[in-house]
């Protein structure tokens, strides 16, 4: 497999204030990591590039776009509320994070590389059509879903989210759109507190979105049945042309802002399911996104493990512990 592996330092810049758990450190302790393994070399490594206006609006309402851009670079704290820090340079990196996935998604469909991970931020899943929530300005993987239909012509998305939080925006960008498949994992009752079971779509949408609440203390089995019972086979039913990950890491036991118990093998038990499903219905294409995670020592070990299922070298799986 050749996997994709996009970073940059640019992103380092998105300053979200001290003490704040969406911070540089989560990506510049993961590089460190990461270039620690032996197969980090296999990866293909990609920069970041800036999304067009005409992407952003694809997905984002055009009077959002102005207000995140006015707010940021007039030096202003936050965006629309208080978990939305920001600061004069948010909004060009946001932009990067959106282009990004835009990236490389144009080079899985180059048939450059098979698959790929972007190690980005600001994260995405919870931005709304018209506001900011949650850490995150601008939907990265709305947008890249969006692009994927509209420059080459795609279907059938699928959106797979097991960040520990419900990707609330993610949900409302396309729970009236039969071609997007949304599922998500996610600690439930909890924030943002969206993501009931009986959330499955809207009109023509109806049945395009699947929630799978985990209670608080899930484990790495509690994960592995519902993939099983419910999102594996709600895959094949759908038959995607493109899976894209909403690869948040929060669930972890180790992390600070919730309360689910996986281990960091649960993360590789996922990618390897995901990607038995992306050889069967879309000749193994598949981005990967960064969304949530903010223990400094778990978020560099899952976002390895990940990356080496995305590989496929099982041979290097002892290696990390």
């Amino acid at each position: 497999m050749k996997t994709g592996f996009l970073k940059d330092d640019q992103f380092l810049l998105h300053d979200t204030g001290p003490g704040h758990p969406e911070c540089s450190a989560r990506l510049s302790e993961t590089m460190r990591f990461l270039n620690y393994q032996d197969w980090f070399d296999l990866l293909v490594n990609f920069e970041a590039q800036k999304a067009d206006i005409e992407d952003i609006l694809m997905v984002h309402d055009i009077n959002y776009v102005k207000r995140a851009k006015d707010v940021c670079r007039s030096g202003n704290s936050y965006l629309d509320s208080m978990d939305v820090s920001v600061c004069k340079e948010s909004y060009d990196i946001a932009l990067l994070a959106a282009g990004s996935a835009i990236k490389l998604a144009d080079e899985v469909m180059n048939d450059n590389i098979d698959n790929g991970f972007a190690l980005l931020r600001p994260p995405g899943h919870h931005a709304e059509s018209s506001m900011a929530l949650g850490f995150c300005l601008f939907n990265n993987i709305a947008v890249l879903a969006r692009h994927l239909q509209k420059s080459y012509g795609l279907e059938k998305i699928a959106i797979i989210d097991w960040d520990v939080h419900h990707g609330n925006g993610t949900q409302h960008l396309f729970e009236e759109d039969p071609s997007v498949l949304y599922i998500s994992t996610h600690q439930y009752p909890f924030y943002p507190g969206t993501g009931n079971y009986t959330e499955t779509g809207i009109g023509r949408g109806k049945g395009a979105t699947l929630n799978c609440p985990m209670y608080a203390g899930a484990s790495d089995q509690d994960y592995e049945l519902v993939f099983t019972e419910k999102i594996l086979p709600k895959i094949d039913e759908f038959q995607p042309e493109f899976i894209l990950i909403s690869a948040g890491f929060d669930a972890h036991n180790a992390d600070p802002l919730a309360n689910i118990n996986l281990t960091s093998n649960a993360f590789s038990w996922m990618t390897e399911r995901i990607i038995e499903k992306a050889n069967q219905h879309c000749d193994n294409r598949i981005i990967s996104l960064l969304e949530g995670g903010y223990n400094l020592t778990a978020l560099p070990e899952c976002i390895a493990k990940h990356l080496q299922v995305l590989l496929q070298q099982p041979s290097l799986t002892n290696q990390i512990s």
